[in-house]
């Protein structure tokens, strides 16, 4: 339903997919207030995804746990630092294995990398293009400082893949940016907010980055990153020569403490 629903409506689906809880246990006026849109529309929220009212999804959400599904019923405050464990855990929770498997086999099989991010997304992108370069060659990453992306979405090959980076407060071009991918192997890291793209890209990881704090957490999408760039590794029969190898190259031009 995401992709159809109002740009407010997303603010409601973004804050209860992160704090499913509030379903049962806020009312509409406190939902609305939080998500700094109105009572009618977080009504009109619950309409569109099959209810009369939240009251009758609350009903059944505490059918289902009276059956002996496991769903909790009260809010946990905690600290910080389980707070950003909580983050990646709801983010794991949400990634199916097979898809890792899948991009896994996808980075390996590339004939390259093309890394992609902007505003925030740029240094995860770089963090991204730095594991991945230590293990395997032909990473690069986009847009290069001060550069246009015309040239370089034009030399994109067939088995070339590209990982889109595309956490929230995303730029307008992100739009024709991915309309201009259509048709290549294009592959996006982002924030629930760009599950309006899901049927543009031939893959969707979603991470959670929280909302307890004015700042967003990326706890989730490094998580993300070190065990894909970890299970490449291990996938990579050359990849330790190559890391020898760049090890080596460090020692002659004395780079590292």
């Amino acid at each position: 339903m995401y992709a159809t629903l109002s740009p407010n409506a997303r603010k409601v689906a973004n804050y209860l997919q992160q704090n499913p809880l509030d379903v049962l246990n806020t009312s509409v006026a406190d939902i609305a207030l939080v998500t700094q849109t109105s009572k009618a529309t977080v009504s009109r929220f619950f309409r569109q995804l099959g209810y009369k009212s939240q009251l009758d999804l609350k009903k059944e959400l505490r059918q289902v746990r009276a059956s002996g599904y496991p769903i909790a019923t009260e809010k946990f405050r905690n600290d910080h630092i389980v707070q950003e464990l909580d983050r990646i855990r709801e983010t794991w929770d949400s990634v199916d294995s097979g898809e890792i498997e899948k991009l896994v086999s996808n980075i390996v099989d590339a004939s390259r990398i093309t890394l992609i991010g902007f505003r925030n997304s740029y240094p995860i992108a770089l963090h991204f293009r730095q594991q991945l370069l230590q293990i395997r060659d032909k990473i690069r990453l986009l847009p290069q400082p001060a550069q246009t992306l015309g040239e370089e979405i034009m030399d994109i090959d067939e088995d070339e893949l590209i990982i889109l980076i595309g956490f929230r407060r995303r730029p307008k071009i992100m739009h024709q940016l991915i309309e201009q991918l259509q048709g290549k192997n294009l592959v996006m890291l982002a924030d629930p907010s760009a599950q309006i793209y899901k049927s543009k890209v031939k893959q969707l990881l979603v991470c959670q980055l929280g909302r307890e704090l004015p700042l967003d957490s990326y706890a989730a999408p490094m998580s993300i990153i070190s065990v894909i760039c970890n299970s490449v590794l291990s996938h990579l029969s050359d990849s330790e020569k190559r890391i020898t190898d760049i090890s080596n190259i460090y020692n002659d031009l004395d780079e590292l403490e």
